[in-house]
């Protein structure tokens, strides 16, 4: 279940570079080949992740090489945007609001994979153009050797104890430093109030990360004391960072509070292998892989008829014990996400 999630840039720097090598060529439509462009967080550097075991047993059934390029939630979907006359990608694997990102651009093609009937309507596009594949959850946090208990609320970060030792990757970027948009305007009642807020932390901020996984080891190190992050990562990071913690900010007066941050798949528009991107939708719709979700990713299944027993289940249960979970205007932040972000970067100076 050990896995990194950092140098998602690099790899899609590297890729961006010399895109014949890390994509192979396009081939005909008939060629035993699958591209992946996905956000960092599921695969492995030492090959125990979910893509890992995944795209080997799909490869090993089908046939079907899987071609895999990892970036930043957003800049997966920059890249389809800017290769649109000349498609190389398959399968795209994002966070919200950059899965709508991509489907607002033209870049998806509608595809229901098998079972899309087993997904809760609230997990999938109704028009079929993405489908969750992994559940997830928005989630700070904390190096759990230098404090014995989390940070309550989003006031407590304000504490002098955390300047210079707090960080969270950046919005428009990161699809978890996004998300920390999204939780500050609800928990806040607002743009306007988040914005004034966020503005506070800043005295407390590292400064910008493009990259979400980055920050785990630096908390789990003790450089870093309170980081932004994700459940399905930070919980598999675990196995090799265990001085870290996972906790949800709350509004004063309220309880703790949570949105689902799914790992969203969707088949591109004009993909040069679209038969074999189906069979790999398929493949992890199905209920065998989404048994897995739980005991090898360290995520949540989004098939409502799987149930998983393993301990890393319960153990997720646990963590999300007392937790609320809303449901963000993905529609809303779609529309608005520039403006969001502009807003952010005019509070923050960053």
């Amino acid at each position: 279940m050990s896995r990194i999630r950092t140098g998602g840039v690099a790899l899609l720097a590297a890729a961006l570079l010399a895109p014949l090598t890390a994509c192979g060529t396009t081939g005909g439509s008939d060629a035993k080949e699958v591209t992946v462009y996905s956000a960092d967080g599921l695969k492995s550097e030492n090959g125990s992740g979910f893509y890992d075991r995944v795209f080997r047993d799909f490869e090993k059934r089908t046939g079907i090489k899987v071609k895999y390029v990892e970036g930043g939630s957003g800049e997966v979907v920059q890249r389809l945007a800017r290769e649109r006359s000349n498609t190389k990608a398959d399968v795209v694997v994002t966070l919200p609001p950059f899965i709508q990102q991509a489907d607002g651009k033209g870049l998806l093609a509608e595809y229901r994979p098998k079972d899309w009937d087993k997904v809760a309507s609230g997990d999938k596009d109704p028009h079929g153009k993405w489908t969750s594949v992994v559940n997830n959850y928005f989630c700070f946090i904390y190096n759990t050797k230098e404090l014995k208990s989390p940070p309550k609320t989003w006031n407590d970060l304000l504490d002098d104890r955390f300047k210079g030792r707090l960080q969270y990757s950046t919005p428009g970027v990161a699809g978890d430093g996004t998300a920390v948009l999204i939780k500050a305007m609800q928990d806040f009642g607002g743009k306007d109030a988040a914005m004034e807020y966020l503005k506070k932390l800043q005295k407390n901020n590292v400064g910008p990360s493009s990259s979400t996984g980055q920050l785990a080891p630096r908390t789990d190190k003790g450089e870093l004391l309170v980081a932004n992050g994700d459940v399905q990562m930070n919980f598999a990071d675990m196995a090799s960072m265990p001085n870290q913690g996972i906790f949800f900010p709350a509004a004063d007066g309220r309880k703790p509070s949570t949105f689902a941050l799914p790992y969203a798949a969707g088949l591109v528009k004009s993909a040069p292998h679209a038969d074999n991107a189906r069979r790999l939708l398929d493949h992890l719709l199905s209920a065998e892989v989404q048994q897995q979700v739980s005991s090898v990713a360290g995520g949540f299944t989004v098939r409502t008829d799987v149930r998983a027993t393993d301990k890393n289940a319960k153990a997720l249960t646990d963590i999300m014990q007392g937790t609320e979970v809303f449901h963000p205007d993905w529609a809303d932040i779609d529309r608005n996400l520039t403006s969001y972000v502009d807003a952010w970067k005019s509070a923050t100076g960053s």
